[in-house]
């Protein structure tokens, strides 16, 4: 038996002296005498037991455990090319689960997940990767910094992909085919604020393999950083790169910046010693009232392709030279608030993969409508029509959300 800490012996002994009172009147003299010898050794026991509580020293207060988010994201869609309906796919593209944990008011673990396409196997295009995992240390009020596998600060998409963020069934051209999509380095990086709105990153983190390159396919071709994109796996890591970005918001709805990526892409190996790369893009966005405008221009550079070229002669895809693109976009959101909450779009893309060479600019116009269904759920619908030709024209249907 157990009592309080501070419980009164004295009321403990009043209680067993009034019911003795009464067990004397019903019971017989040798039955009172064992109940008065089982309660005296009973009322030992606490006595005992409430000095021993008193000599324990105070217990501290349990510190405040540790914090666990989750968060997540996923599309799916749909898309029809207008002069090959055979081509027409629905895909499960993306499913992400995220989480932090926090050690300590000053170090947060963050992680990302992700399986696209639904199937990863030997025999299917899926696939599951880290798209994030690194460590965030507050070395003051207002600069962190991360170790690990992170997001490259560059353009307006590649921080902010979940597809709630972003107009379109699919992400835009420039920053898929230029800034490769969902773009990770491993490294360190810095990052710091200002009470005027101003942000600054900087880092030292892997860069590309250009030894990964494949002149006989066309994957360069549609993106040649995508091509060479190492990803975190057994990356390759004689020649590390550093960026800088800058991005000013202090003024409400407004959002304008730059960065820069720079390093080697040879790593090392035999027939790609001496070339770097060179990425830079300028961006804006604002949001006016209901409006909602943006735009992007990005231009990378590639040094020492002529030599390397020359072991690819004959193949269809030759490392390029230079490649750039840029976009500008268009929203109105004035029906949000109302029973239709539609937001329509439209979005002008022009960009080249291999500048310079043979290969024109490729033009784009993207028209769209979007419906938020509920916080964290859109439905989306849009039309691509690129220039001088039905070539890449289709038709999507999308579903993404965010938690």
């Amino acid at each position: 038996m157990k009592i309080a800490k501070g419980a009164s012996i004295v009321g403990i002994s009043a209680l067993i002296v009034g019911l003795d009172g009464l067990a004397w009147g019903a019971t017989a003299p040798t039955q009172f005498e064992a109940r008065v010898e089982a309660l005296e050794a009973e009322l030992q026991a606490l006595r005992a037991e409430m000095a021993q509580v008193r000599a324990e020293p105070a217990t501290p207060a349990a510190s405040e455990p540790p914090h666990l988010s989750w968060s997540g994201y996923g599309e799916l869609g749909y898309s029809r090319p207008t002069n090959a309906p055979a081509e027409a796919r629905f895909d499960a593209a993306r499913f992400v689960l995220g989480s932090a944990y926090r050690f300590d008011e000053r170090t947060l673990l963050q992680g990302e997940l992700e399986v696209e396409h639904a199937v990863a196997s030997a025999d299917d295009h899926g696939e599951v990767a880290l798209e994030q995992l690194y460590i965030a240390r507050e070395l003051g009020r207002a600069v962190q910094a991360k170790i690990g596998l992170f997001l490259v600060p560059s353009g307006l998409l590649n921080e902010n992909h979940e597809p709630t963020r972003y107009y379109g069934v699919f992400r835009n051209h420039i920053e898929t085919a230029i800034i490769p999509s969902t773009w990770r380095e491993g490294g360190i990086g810095l990052q710091g604020n200002t009470t005027s709105g101003w942000r600054w990153d900087a880092g030292i983190t892997t860069g590309f393999d250009l030894s990964k390159w494949d002149a006989a396919s066309e994957e360069g071709a549609e993106s040649p950083l995508g091509s060479i994109h190492q990803e975190g796996s057994f990356a390759r890591a004689r020649d590390l790169s550093g960026y800088v970005a800058l991005n000013y918001t202090g003024v409400s709805g407004l959002r304008v910046g730059a960065s820069l990526f720079t390093g080697g892409v040879g790593q090392g190996q035999p027939g790609f010693a001496g070339s770097r790369l060179a990425l830079w893009e300028a961006h804006a966005a604002w949001q006016p009232g209901d409006w909602d405008f943006a735009g992007l221009y990005a231009h990378g550079q590639l040094s020492n392709t002529a030599a390397i070229n020359s072991a690819f002669v004959g193949e269809p895809t030759l490392v390029p030279e230079s490649f750039f693109g840029w976009y500008v976009q268009g929203a109105w959101r004035g029906l949000a608030a109302t029973a239709v909450r539609v937001v329509p779009f439209v979005r002008y893309e022009r960009f080249n993969t291999a500048a310079g060479g043979a290969q024109p600019d490729r033009r784009a116009y993207t028209y769209g409508l979007q419906w938020p269904l509920a916080r964290g759920v859109v439905l989306k619908a849009d039309y691509v029509d690129f220039s001088g030709g039905q070539a890449g024209d289709r038709v999507g249907l999308g579903l993404g959300y965010e938690f």
